[in-house]
């Protein structure tokens, strides 16, 4: 990140209603215009939980993001410049239901509208560009999308320093904050289980998150380390299940396994083989990566992929 730049996140917030699909648009009211949900990061946030965030303070709608639409880059009247990445968000019935939004100081009305609408109705062009790339995943019938995210164990004591078994090698202090730092982020994609390997430093990793959407920890050997050497690993049948199950998932794992579960992730959705599987299996500690995967023809394809690292 440059000192120059400002950086936001925001979303193309989305819903089918009476089988046609409306983007929600915010009226500002200091502005008077008319454009997508975001904001500025605040101290210490990742884009993602930006994102969230922002949509639920300009909206009163809680949602999960879904497949990344895009970046914009314009100046601001000071002279920076502002970043904003966006990120595509259903907001389900029950969210919608249940939404806390009354016109303030800084929104003055909601407006749920046709693509065809929003387009021409949208006071900015760098929004435009945005809503075109929500409306490419739209054509390519890419939405909705559901998320298996594959994260690495955090920072853990090395095996030179260690005189125990491998599978109980613990975290270090930074791995134990690191393995909090996620938490924020793994929630931003509406993950609902959490699948580890048993080793001690997966299970300590993944704990926190699956403690903040009160789940159990659930252990596959079958993309454990040990399991991985000694050549009885099955990432297959783990993604295969995964796959099929269509849920939300965090599968914690380590570095050597991860380029297998994408190789295995890619197999199973039809998905072209490419360097883009090596660079998001290429993991640092307690990093992870989000693939979006297609809810109504997973086998048609991973939409997109994402890395994100810890804060800390």
């Amino acid at each position: 990140m440059t000192e120059t730049a400002v950086y936001a996140a925001g979303g193309v917030v989305w819903r089918v209603v009476e089988g046609k699909l409306r983007v929600l648009l915010i009226h500002r009211t200091k502005y008077r215009d008319l454009t997508l949900p975001k904001g500025k990061v605040d101290p210490g946030e990742t884009l993602a939980e930006t994102a969230v965030r922002e949509i639920r303070e300009e909206t009163g709608i809680r949602v999960a993001l879904g497949v990344p639409v895009g970046v914009s880059r314009y100046r601001m009247p000071n002279g920076r410049t502002k970043i904003v990445h966006y990120w595509a968000a259903e907001a389900t019935d029950a969210a919608v239901r249940t939404s806390s939004f009354v016109p303030n100081k800084e929104v003055a009305a909601i407006e749920w509208m046709s693509l065809k609408k929003a387009r021409k109705s949208l006071s900015y062009p760098v929004d435009v560009e945005i809503l075109d790339e929500f409306q490419r995943l739209v054509d390519e019938r890419a939405l909705p999308t559901f998320p298996i995210v594959v994260l690495r164990h955090a920072k853990a004591r090395s095996r030179d320093d260690w005189d125990g078994a491998d599978d109980v090698r613990p975290l270090t202090p930074r791995g134990r904050r690191q393995s909090q730092a996620i938490v924020g982020p793994l929630l931003a994609f509406g993950v609902r289980r959490v699948i580890s390997s048993p080793a001690e430093r997966c299970v300590r990793t993944a704990t926190p998150i699956a403690q903040a959407i009160g789940q159990r920890v659930q252990f596959s050997a079958s993309i454990s380390q040990d399991a991985w050497e000694e050549g009885r690993a099955d990432a297959r049948s783990v993604i295969g299940q995964r796959v099929r199950s269509r849920k939300p998932v965090v599968l914690a794992s380590h570095g050597p396994v991860l380029p297998d579960i994408l190789h295995e992730l890619a197999l199973a959705t039809g998905t072209m083989s490419g360097s883009y599987l090596g660079s998001a299996s290429a993991l640092e500690p307690a990093a992870f990566s989000v693939v979006h995967v297609p809810v109504e023809h997973p086998g048609a394809g991973i939409v997109a992929i994402e890395t994100h690292e810890p804060q800390v």
